[in-house]
This record gives structure tokens, sequence and C-alpha cells, in this order.
């Protein structure tokens, strides 16, 4: 299956490098190029596209903003990946706090760029979880959100979760099925409220449930 990505970048050039990477793959298309976020949702609408490559920081709407204005709309939604230049920008994480499916920097290896799309856009594990760690340590905890209750085990996945072990990782790690973290993962979201595993994330560092501290060495 062929992965659709939008390209918004206030920079024609980030765009082209973008565009050179990602087309290099047999998998991934550009489908889309626009030049601030207030252009994103008429073009996610028209396009359809699975992951959105967007900067942070742009003159008109930035990608807090575009991410909230996309993720309000109705209908099947894109994945969307942050592009940035500075790894620990406090925009960063309120992306991620807005919906953002994960970051990646603008100086990037192009085999990073591939690797970030398809992580996004498989949605089971979470992207760069020790950068995520760090932007929680810098910037977390500024609007603590309400906790819900978790069983026992719902903890224990989301624990792993934030230090950055996919689906499969996690079956093995507590020796049960892949179906059944599935389940547990979606029992997660459900109480949190999260659109996915990378907001649970946030949540539970912004909560307190889980420490930055605590999940070093990991990811």
């Amino acid at each position: 299956m062929t992965l659709r990505v939008l390209l918004v970048d206030d920079e024609p050039l980030v765009r082209a490098g973008l565009r050179a990477v990602l087309e290099a793959q047999p998998d991934l298309e550009v489908c889309g190029e626009a030049g601030d976020g207030a252009a994103v949702v008429p073009l996610v609408r028209a396009l359809r596209p699975d992951v959105v490559a967007m900067d942070v920081r742009m003159p008109l709407m930035d990608g807090i903003g575009a991410t909230r204005a996309v993720l309000a709309m109705a209908g099947p939604l894109p994945k969307i990946l942050v592009v940035t230049t500075f790894e620990n920008d406090s925009y960063v994480y309120d992306a991620l706090r807005a919906g953002a499916d994960g970051f990646l920097l603008k100086r990037a290896r192009p085999a990073e760029i591939v690797h970030a799309v398809r992580v996004v856009a498989a949605g089971d594990s979470l992207l760069f979880p020790a950068a995520v760690r760090r932007l929680a340590d810098h910037h977390g905890g500024r609007a603590p959100a309400p906790f819900p209750g978790l069983t026992g085990r719902e903890g224990e996945v989301l624990r792993l979760m934030a230090r950055g072990l996919s689906n499969a990782e996690i079956a093995a790690r507590l020796v049960v099925g892949a179906e059944t973290v599935k389940t547990h993962v979606s029992a997660v979201l459900s109480k949190l409220g999260a659109r996915d595993r990378t907001q649970a994330v946030v949540l539970a560092y912004d909560s307190g449930f889980v420490a930055p501290g605590s999940t070093k060495g990991e990811g």
C-alpha cells in the first residue's frame, strides 16, 4: 500500500528536500504541498493524505493550530508528523498535546525521515520516545490532565508505551498475545480520551502517572 504524504512548510527548500527523500521510496507518495498551516484543512479534505508532515512554526497558522484544525474535521483523519528545527521547542510539545503523532527534526537523515513517516502511519509505537521524554522533562506538567482509573495491567501497558515499546514488544514483555495488548492499548486510549498512543503518553507525563526520568535508558 502506498502512503500519501502532504508537506506543509513555509520554506520551499525544505519541502523540496522532503519530497526528494520520500518519493525515492516505492511505498511513499507526496500528494501535495502547502506553505502555511492555514491551507491544510482544505488540502486534507481534497487530497485525503495518510500523513501530514507539518512545520511547527509558520507565519499565518502554526503547526499547533493546524493540528487542532485537522483533528476537528469529520471523517478519516491523517496522522500528523510535526517537522521542527529545534528538538526542545515548546511548540513541539504543545503540538503533541494537541494530537500530533510524533515529530521529526529538519536535519534528520533521509532514513530517519522515511522511518518517521512509516512509524506514525502504522501507529503501533511511539516515535523517538527518548526525545518525547526530554520534551516532557522541559515542558510537561503545565496543564495536568485529570487521570482516569486504569487497571493494573492497563497502567503497566501505558508505562511500556512511554518507554517506546511497540505492541509486539509489549506482548513479549508481558507474555501475552498481541491481540490482548491491542485491547489494553484501546482501553487506555479510551479512558484517557487520547487520539493515539503519543497523546496518551503525553497525558501520562502531564498527569505525573509516568515521570520523564522513570523511562531513562529506554528507547
